[in-house]
């Protein structure tokens, strides 16, 4: 059987994938946005980027089958399997500090940013700086007048996603930690979600 791994509500985890493997990020409860990143090993100065992938793609969300691009204008993911409703957000930043004190916050609070540095460093890895990332799960429509909204994701428990590598990378995941809104659903409680590494196809 295939080691499953748990990211725990709130925090982040990452993991190495040669060329041609790949990850299976679940919405264990089917409420859960992971912020998801992906650098080019070794030097981890190319990364997966969400304007450039908008721009190779010409679409506002990732597309079933098609590559994710770096900022190099390369692929270096491919969203090859998808039982979630494909609703994922490409336009938001990563929370983080700056954030919550907006959102009235006076203490620390828990954020995608200091997730994906946290779960980097766990693996003696730095990046250069935090990438917009792939809100995976996140359901961000938008209208025609060009306003956004934040509404609960409209996954259900188990839904997942497999990324394959087309590169040596590292994939980190931030199962975000907003409770003060409903993106991680109306209860506005982050969870777990967990991770499998797959084998080449």
């Amino acid at each position: 059987m295939t080691e499953q791994f748990t990211v725990p509500a709130r925090r982040g985890k990452a993991a190495k994938l040669e060329a041609g493997e790949a990850i299976k990020i679940i919405n264990t409860h089917g409420s859960q946005v992971v912020d998801t990143w992906a650098f080019a090993i070794p030097g981890l100065d190319e990364f997966m980027s969400m304007e450039h992938t908008r721009a190779s793609l010409k679409t506002m969300m990732p597309v079933h089958g098609k590559p994710l691009y770096t900022n190099n204008r390369q692929a270096i993911l491919t969203l090859e399997q998808d039982t979630s409703p494909g609703i994922h957000d490409t336009l938001i930043a990563a929370c983080d500090v700056h954030r919550y004190e907006q959102l009235g916050c006076t203490d620390y609070h828990d954020n995608c940013t200091d997730n994906l540095a946290s779960a980097l460093s766990e693996l003696a890895l730095t990046a250069p700086e935090t990438p917009c990332p792939l809100n995976l799960f996140m359901n961000i429509p938008w209208a025609p007048d060009g306003a956004l909204a934040f509404d609960p994701p409209k996954t259900k428990p188990g839904d997942y996603v497999v990324l394959r590598a087309h590169m040596n990378c590292v994939v980190a995941l931030s199962t975000c930690p907003m409770d003060l809104s409903p993106i991680n659903g109306v209860g506005q409680m982050p969870t777990e979600v967990h991770y499998e590494i797959l084998g080449a196809a």
